[in-house]
């Protein structure tokens, strides 16, 4: 099993910066791709963005990309999202995910297998 712990949530104004953690313990080794997800009220879980344990290939939703910024710290297991310019509809539960080898479509989070509890990010106007 892996666990995956977020952290670095909050509320913040429209333009400013934000940035999240994911620390993974467990069997991390069997991991390939670590992700993040959000989820606004009401609405489908989304792809964020993604990211390669081995090789650092990254991935954006294009509704972030050019704003967030998704790395990893291999020596602390640890995946970070960095949010700038953030805005509103930015708002949502973020969580982040991990997968196993073999998985197909990168943005579709049926194919991850371990979340983490998520962290709730609020951008006001």
């Amino acid at each position: 099993q892996v666990q995956l712990v977020e952290s670095g949530g909050g509320l913040v104004q429209a333009g400013v910066s934000l940035k999240l953690s994911c620390a993974a313990s467990g069997r991390t080794f069997s991991t390939v791709v670590r992700a993040w997800f959000r989820q606004a009220p009401g609405k489908e879980r989304e792809f964020v963005a993604a990211i390669r344990w081995s090789g650092g290939s990254t991935y954006y939703a294009d509704s972030v990309k050019g704003r967030f910024t998704i790395s990893r710290d291999n020596a602390k297991n640890t995946v970070y999202l960095q949010m700038n310019s953030l805005k509103p509809e930015d708002t949502a539960v973020y969580h982040c995910a991990a997968r196993k080898p073999g998985g197909a479509d990168i943005s579709s989070p049926g194919t991850y297998d371990y979340w983490g509890q998520g962290t709730q990010v609020t951008v006001s106007s």
